[in-house]
């Protein structure tokens, strides 16, 4: 789990053999990798993240969730029997996916890590603040369409996980100018 005030700064790595610096586009001889604070203010903001987890018999498992960056690590929850809570008992590793759709513009992010279950109560209450910070009337509200979080996690009828970054991969699209950004922690 992350340290509190975790502030590592991951090395960054332009991979040009999947970015237009060897393509003669207008613009791409000056791809460069992507800034870490560009692709977190990202992350901050991102709405949906796509959860991949493996399943025991080794079938790929993925779910869109909500999650919020805090601390150095992604969080997200589940109910303790869904089949991402049981893939993620098994086995750990997963990555979580954001992004959009265009072909010319943003920044789809991959984080890759082990998901931990959050079971420390103050840990707990800061990852509630923080859905709450981000998500707002969406689990704030009792029209919200995750009200209740907050009490679920607190009664266990919900569980908090955080993924801190081992890897981290950012594809960028800037006007058919494309760029690959490889984060190691």
């Amino acid at each position: 789990m992350p340290s509190q005030g975790s502030t590592q700064q991951p090395t960054a790595e332009l991979d040009a053999r999947y970015s237009s610096a060897l393509n003669p586009r207008p613009g791409a001889s000056e791809v460069t990798a992507t800034d870490w604070a560009e692709a977190r203010r990202l992350l901050e903001a991102a709405e949906i993240f796509w959860l991949s987890t493996v399943r025991p018999d080794g079938r790929l498992h993925v779910t869109p969730v909500i999650a919020a960056w805090h601390d150095g690590a992604v969080y997200f929850s589940t109910g303790p029997g869904e089949q991402k809570a049981k893939n993620l008992a098994h086995d750990g590793h997963c990555a979580l996916t954001t992004g959009g759709n265009s072909l010319t513009e943003g920044l789809d992010l991959v984080i890759e890590g082990r998901a931990e279950r959050v079971s420390d109560p103050a840990r707990l209450e800061e990852v509630i603040t923080a859905y709450g910070a981000k998500y707002g009337p969406h689990v704030t509200s009792s029209e919200g369409t995750f009200h209740g979080i907050d009490d679920a996690l607190r009664q266990g009828t919900a569980v908090a996980f955080a993924v801190t970054p081992t890897t981290a991969y950012g594809f960028g699209r800037d006007d058919g100018v494309y760029s690959h950004t490889r984060w190691t922690f």
